[in-house]
């Protein structure tokens, strides 16, 4: 169970714990980076009741077709939330210029870098193996996906040798199919880059996807990883 006190001061106030006994089944979805056909064919697919909950690992904006009708989506849904991603905290921090509006920015600054309930603990990028929360930043928690220097696609990544607890559910690293380790789970299918747009079922432990209407932006082969090759 993750705790406020586990958490470095700047990251604790970013952190939203949940009591999940006040939900239905629980959802996480992968990146959804403005594909907005496929996130309303992928809520009608999990036939939500009113007490379940859908969480999203970030990365709702950026690269498809329609990041504000995209955020729209979530902030009208009472039973959706997100954390950051790294699109976000970039255009939160100035990084990139944008297009849109003031009211979409502030639900954005909303988001917290931590969602977590009982023992799961929801992030975009990830957690380090070897180093407690305490001294994780920001960064760490949104981009974090190997523990090469580069942070890329051809070095050890951490969901590799995270040994919990807790179980992280995560986006960021785009692969084929979800990674599904004892201690991890990676949502992030690809959908903006052609692939599908997946969500976890957290309460039942299984997954449930739809495939992209088109691929929104061209991505190399060396840079989507088949997890059967892990």
């Amino acid at each position: 169970m993750v705790q406020d006190a586990d958490l470095a001061p700047d990251i604790a106030k970013h952190h939203r714990r949940l009591n999940a006994d006040e939900y239905g089944s629980m959802y996480v979805v992968g990146d959804v980076h403005g594909c907005i056909s496929e996130l309303r064919a992928l809520w009608t697919r999990l036939e939500l009741s009113e007490s379940d909950l859908v969480v999203f690992v970030g990365d709702l904006i950026r690269k498809g077709p329609a990041s504000a009708a995209v955020v729209e989506f979530v902030k009208e849904r009472e039973r959706a939330m997100s954390v950051r991603g790294n699109m976000e905290q970039n255009l939160l921090r100035g990084d990139r210029p944008t297009e849109l509006s003031t009211s979409i920015l502030d639900v954005l600054e909303s988001f917290p870098l931590i969602i977590s309930w009982n023992d799961t603990m929801v992030v975009h990028g990830g957690v380090f193996p070897n180093k407690p929360l305490s001294a994780h930043t920001p960064t760490d928690f949104v981009e974090l996906r190997s523990l090469s220097p580069e942070n890329g696609y051809d070095g050890l990544f951490w969901f590799e040798q995270y040994s919990g607890p807790p179980r992280v559910v995560f986006g960021h690293t785009v692969c084929r199919k979800p990674v599904v380790n004892e201690w991890t789970v990676g949502v992030d299918t690809g959908c903006v880059h052609g692939g599908e747009l997946t969500a976890y079922n957290v309460t039942e432990d299984d997954f449930v996807s739809v495939p992209a209407a088109r691929s929104y932006e061209r991505r190399s082969g060396d840079k989507i990883l088949d997890p059967q090759s892990l």
